[in-house]
């Protein structure tokens, strides 16, 4: 098969959706190298990770934007871009973001859109009016127009579901898995270094993503008093104006020496920063997936998350749930988790197992079964 791939955040975004878009790429050039995948992008400016996956996999390869697509890259990827992938012969297209090519129903080439969220439309306070705005509108007309759509979870399946009337059997769940990188044991060289980079405490609780209200990091920073005064909270992620509000929380309660928002992490010191951590937290409000679960699971650290959204899919039974609103009921499982050794190995040895269900080879083989199945 000759496949083409949206390569705006795979090029160049090194955070959620670029993780995932690079992801596929990845799974797909291991397990099925006989196929081609052409990877669009308006920019040739590729770094880092994606620079690494073009060395590694010789079935990848980049198709840049020409002519005016190269000065107006975001008509490119609406209307251009199909023509270029006429030309190049592709048989399937998969937009990786939420997005998908506003004229590629009159190609003739079969297209799948990968949806992650419908957040904006769930929480939309979170979000910019015209943010929203434009979301709903790519997003909604890429699951109108797409012959199929690929849902992070079963969370975000609902939602299109509800939210857009799609009918279910246009839809499959297939999930991503985080960097193996989280479960290789990190020396304990390694560790001292990053530690001491970055003034790390003994005993901490770990939280990672980005610092926003719905990610509700500061539901874990109110849990600190009615902790034993030597468990201090790492948070890990870029800093937004709700950090403003945890750091005046901070002040407002003595807790400037045990919160530690870090800046500046390099990714390849995030594995060292999960296996020091004594618990990892992710308290969000509302997710399309729990890739940070998955990492502290494979890290080997017991997790807390939130009691509903897609957290239970992303944990099953190797994480302690809460109420992300119930301060005390998050009290009580840090407790049980930091003082019950037991109740540790346990969950540790849980997140072992449940980490087989988002397998990198599993996940590949049920893309490649819905491309066959398009192309017929």
């Amino acid at each position: 098969m000759r496949i083409g791939f949206d390569g705006k955040r795979a090029v160049r975004n090194f955070t959620g959706l670029g993780n995932y878009s690079r992801y596929v790429l990845d799974i797909l050039s291991r397990y099925y190298p006989e196929n081609e995948y052409d990877i669009f992008s308006a920019t040739s400016d590729t770094a880092g990770r994606m620079n690494v996956l073009l060395k590694k996999h010789p079935s990848l390869k980049m198709v840049y934007a020409q002519g005016l697509g190269k000065r107006f890259p975001a008509v490119w990827r609406s209307w251009g871009i199909t023509h270029q992938m006429e030309v190049s012969g592709i048989q399937i297209y998969h937009g990786l973001s939420n997005e998908i090519p506003l004229n590629i129903k009159k190609s003739g080439i079969k297209s799948i859109v990968t949806i992650h969220d419908l957040i904006f439309l769930r929480l939309p306070e979170c979000y910019a009016p015209i943010d929203r705005k434009i979301y709903d509108y790519k997003f909604h007309q890429a699951c109108v127009d797409a012959d199929h759509i690929i849902s992070v979870s079963d969370r975000t399946k609902k939602d299109i579901v509800e939210l857009y009337q799609i009918p279910e059997e246009k839809i499959t769940t297939i999930y991503q898995n985080c960097d193996p990188v989280f479960g290789i044991p990190v020396t304990e060289e390694k560790k001292q270094q990053v530690k001491t980079t970055h003034h790390l405490p003994e005993r901490y609780i770990l939280n990672v993503g980005t610092i926003e209200k719905r990610k509700n990091a500061l539901f874990i920073v109110k849990s600190l008093p009615q902790l034993p005064p030597d468990i201090h909270l790492v948070i890990v992620g870029r800093r937004t104006k709700y950090t403003e509000e945890i750091e005046k929380y901070m002040a407002e309660h003595q807790l400037e020496t045990r919160v530690h928002i870090l800046k500046e992490v390099k990714y390849e010191e995030l594995p060292a920063i999960y296996q020091m951590a004594s618990l990892f937290i992710y308290p969000s409000i509302y997710e399309g997936f729990g890739i940070p679960v998955l990492e502290a699971l494979n890290s080997k650290v017991p997790v807390i998350t939130t009691s509903h959204s897609c957290m239970e899919e992303a944990g099953g039974k190797a994480a302690v749930y809460v109420n992300p609103s119930d301060v005390n009921e998050l009290v009580q499982a840090e407790l049980s988790i930091l003082t019950n050794s037991s109740l540790r190995q346990q969950l540790i040895a849980d997140g072992l197992k449940q980490r087989e269900n988002f397998s990198d080879e599993l996940q590949a083989k049920k893309l490649i079964k819905l491309y066959q199945s398009l192309i017929g």
